[in-house]
C-alpha cells in the first residue's frame, strides 16, 4: 500500500458508479487510492487508464494497481484527453475523475519543493524531468508587479505587493532558491499580527507559484471544456477540489454546460447542486480532506461524440 488515504473516496463511488465492463479515466491517479476502487469495481471487462504528469506518482501507483491488468498507466496531464481517449482503444469514457491539489505523497518528498517543512531546492514541477520554468526561477526573473499579480490572482493572499516588493529587495542581494528562505521571507513581510491562524503565513504564496510553474488553472479549465466529448452518453465526471480557485471553475463549467451556453446544446447535467464535502470523522481523520469540495456531472443521453 502506498500509505495514501483516498480524499471523499464513498462519496465519489457512489456518483461516478463505476459498474463491470465500462470504460474510465483517472486524471490525477496520485498514490491509486481512487483507482483502485473504481478497477475492483469495473472489472477484468473494464478498463481503466490512470494518468498523471509526475512519473514518480505512476511508479507508487503501480504498485497499487499491479492486481489490475486492465489499468493502463499514462505519463501526461488530465488536459490531454485526445492522448487518454487514444489509450482507450478510442472508447469514449463512462467515468472520469480528477482529484486535484497536491499529494501527500509529493508535499512529504523535500526535495520536491512543495512544502516549507524542510529546506529544499523551490522547483515546486510535478513532472521535473519535463523541463519548464521552477519556482525559483519565476522569483528570480518577474518583475514586482508580476509577482504581486501572481500571489493575489492564484493563492488570494492580500499581501502580495509586500511580498513581492519583500522578494525583489531581496534577490537584490541573493538568489531565493530554497523553500525555507522563502518562507521565512514571506513570513517577515506579513505583519505579525495579520498571520493566518490555521496555516503557515507562507501557504497562499506556495499555492501561488505551484500553481503558476505547473499551469495547473489552464490544465483544469481545457479538461472541463473537453471532457464532455469524451464522455459516453450518461457519463460521469467528478471533481475533487482544494481551494475556492479550482471549485470556482467546476462550479461554473458544470453550470455553463447544464445550460447549454456558448456553442451547441446543453451537453452535461449537474448532479451536485452544492459540493460533498467531508464528514466530521473523515475530515478528523485525514486532515487533508477538510478543504476537500466535490462536484459532479452526467452527460446527457443523444448528441454526437467526438
Amino acid at each position: 500500500m502506498s500509505g495514501h488515504t483516498p480524499v471523499l473516496l464513498q462519496e465519489t463511488l457512489e456518483l461516478l458508479a463505476p459498474a463491470p465492463g465500462e470504460v474510465f479515466l483517472d486524471g490525477t491517479t496520485g498514490g491509486g487510492g481512487h483507482a483502485a476502487a473504481i478497477a475492483a469495481r469495473i472489472g477484468p471487462r473494464g478498463f481503466l487508464v490512470c494518468a498523471d504528469a509526475d512519473p514518480s506518482m505512476l511508479e507508487i501507483a503501480g504498485g497499487e494497481l499491479k492486481a489490475f491488468p486492465w489499468v493502463l498507466l499514462v505519463h501526461a496531464d488530465f488536459a490531454d484527453l485526445d492522448i487518454l481517449r487514444e489509450a482507450a482503444g478510442g472508447r469514449a469514457f463512462d467515468g472520469a475523475l480528477l482529484d486535484l491539489g497536491i499529494s501527500s505523497l509529493q508535499l512529504d518528498d523535500p526535495a520536491r519543493g512543495f512544502s516549507f517543512r524542510e529546506e529544499a531546492p523551490l522547483d515546486m514541477r510535478r513532472d521535473p524531468g519535463g523541463g519548464g520554468t521552477t519556482a525559483a526561477e519565476i522569483l528570480r526573473d518577474a518583475r514586482e508587479k508580476e509577482l504581486a499579480d501572481l500571489f493575489y490572482r492564484f493563492g488570494e493572499e492580500r499581501f502580495s505587493r509586500r511580498i513581492a516588493r519583500a522578494v525583489v529587495e531581496r534577490r537584490k542581494r541573493e538568489p531565493i532558491r530554497t523553500t525555507t528562505g522563502l518562507a521565512e521571507l514571506v513570513s517577515s513581510a506579513i505583519p505579525r499580527r495579520a498571520w493566518p491562524r490555521d496555516i503557515h503565513p507562507a501557504t497562499r504564496v506556495f499555492q501561488a507559484l505551484r500553481i503558476a510553474v505547473n499551469r495547473e488553472l489552464a490544465s483544469l479549465a481545457a479538461f472541463l471544456d473537453a471532457i464532455p466529448r469524451h464522455l459516453s452518453p450518461g457519463g460521469r465526471v467528478a471533481v475533487i477540489s482544494f481551494h475556492s480557485l479550482e471549485d470556482r471553475l467546476v462550479k461554473t463549467a458544470f453550470r455553463r454546460q447544464a445550460a447549454g451556453e456558448g456553442e451547441g446544446e446543453a451537453t452535461l447535467e449537474r448532479m451536485t447542486r452544492k459540493p460533498v464535502v467531508p464528514s466530521e470523522r473523515e475530515a478528523r481523520e485525514n486532515p487533508r480532506a477538510r478543504s476537500a469540495k466535490l462536484r459532479a456531472a452526467r452527460r446527457r443521453d443523444g448528441g454526437e461524440i467526438a
